[in-house]
């Protein structure tokens, strides 16, 4: 009997937003809350968009370079605030902001 092959955990979580789209939604929210380390926020878009196609295909309909996005959507990325919304919207999402 063969074993199956284990997968890292990024690739659980990009399997699993592509099953239910909600998921991504309240997996960005959950980034946010992370307040001690914006780099989460960063590396979980980066994960909804390879879910939702892969970056190449997010960075043409956001209008960025894909090599850019790259960078942004890295652990150091410093993406720009229009960055983070055309490519939310790309991704048929948007940032939006609520009372603490």
């Amino acid at each position: 009997m063969k074993s199956r092959a284990s997968i890292s955990h990024s690739e659980a979580v990009i399997r699993e937003l592509r099953k239910d789209p909600e998921f991504a939604a309240e997996y960005l929210k959950a980034a946010l809350e992370d307040a001690d380390d914006p780099g989460v926020l960063l590396i979980a878009l980066r994960h909804v968009a390879e879910a939702r196609g892969g970056l190449a295909k997010v960075a043409k309909a956001a209008g960025v370079e894909r090599e850019s996005l790259y960078r942004a959507l890295s652990g150091r990325g410093n993406p720009r605030l229009s960055t983070l919304v055309a490519v939310t919207r790309a991704m048929g999402l948007k940032l939006t902001v609520e009372a603490a």
